[in-house]
């Protein structure tokens, strides 16, 4: 491994280990949803044009059957009127249009079925996306209060052992105040005695 190669890793794994630090990841979350927000706007915008294909399809499932109605009407009218060549010319537009029509309802139901569910995508995916954005939130909140709590159960540990240092200092004056009773007792008892002892 080359010099330059092995400088650029050492380089590579310090930049990261700062970033790393640095990272919070309560805001990085944050980011995330903004930038998972911008993507599923663009899924909105895909989910319209197939919603909008879906009303076309609609659209034009419905002018058709409104054509099929009228052909029926104008090949009976023309029956009544005893003009079979129109009324064959109408029921031969009929049929045509009956053809439309079936491959115009596939179409229909293919882009009915798609806006659906990529309507119910989009709907689950951003209900997915924000309980797990508080869900970690949670978890955040929950991991900074165990932080707080272990640094004050370290505290604690610092001021038992200042306690502990307090109980030596208080143990030394108790024993010095019986030492300074103990001395003025025989004082006392020396000066009580006078000349005889």
């Amino acid at each position: 491994m080359g010099i330059l190669q092995r400088f650029k890793d050492i380089m590579a794994s310090n930049i990261n280990a700062l970033l790393d630090k640095a990272e919070d990841p309560e805001k990085m979350i944050d980011q995330t949803l903004r930038n998972l927000t911008k993507d599923l706007a663009e899924v909105k915008k895909e989910t319209a044009a197939v919603m909008a294909d879906e009303q076309r399809c609609k659209r034009e499932l419905d002018e058709v059957n409104s054509e099929i109605t009228k052909m029926q009407a104008y090949a009976e009218k023309a029956l009544l009127a005893g003009n079979e060549a129109d009324a064959m010319k109408f029921l031969e537009q009929k049929n045509q249009l009956t053809a439309k029509q079936a491959s115009l309802q596939q179409t229909y139901d293919v882009a009915a079925a798609n806006a659906m569910k990529m309507h119910d995508k989009l709907v689950t995916d951003i209900n997915q996306l924000d309980s797990r954005r508080d869900a970690i939130k949670a978890k955040m909140k929950v991991a900074k209060t165990q932080d707080r709590l272990n640094k004050m159960t370290n505290n604690l540990s610092d001021s038992a052992s200042s306690m502990a240092a307090f109980d030596r200092m208080e143990a030394k004056a108790n024993a010095m105040l019986d030492q300074a009773n103990a001395m003025t007792e025989l004082n006392q008892t020396t000066q009580e005695s006078g000349i005889d002892s």
